[in-house]
């Protein structure tokens, strides 16, 4: 038994000491918002309807362009034409989620993804 009680080698988890353990956190909380930051800075784009609709958004799922092709546009068929622009948009924001599911993966941190 350690004369001062506590942990057994000093103040720590697993042989790392409670310093370590904060540096290696704050590290760890640096690199996810470089992530983060890198992620908001990129633009995602799908497209829809053999591309007669694409979409692009950014890392931070803010719409930046939707564009149509005119033969697409049929007055008596609007629903295909909503339907079209919800499917492009959905899948450019699903590539903003897997690419940050990829770049925050790596962390493994319960409860983040």
């Amino acid at each position: 038994m350690s004369k001062r009680g506590g942990f057994p080698g000093g103040m720590g988890f697993g042989g790392m000491n409670i310093n370590q353990l904060m540096k290696e956190a704050k590290k760890m909380q640096a690199d996810i918002e470089k992530s983060q930051e890198e992620l908001a800075g990129k633009e995602f784009e799908a497209t829809a309807g053999g591309g007669a609709v694409s979409a692009k958004v950014t890392g931070k799922k803010e719409i930046k362009e939707i564009t149509i092709k005119k033969e697409v546009i049929d007055p008596e068929d609007v629903e295909m034409l909503q339907d079209l622009i919800i499917t492009c948009v959905n899948e450019a924001l699903r590539k903003v989620d897997d690419a940050q599911a990829q770049g925050l993966g790596k962390y493994n941190i319960p409860g983040i993804m």
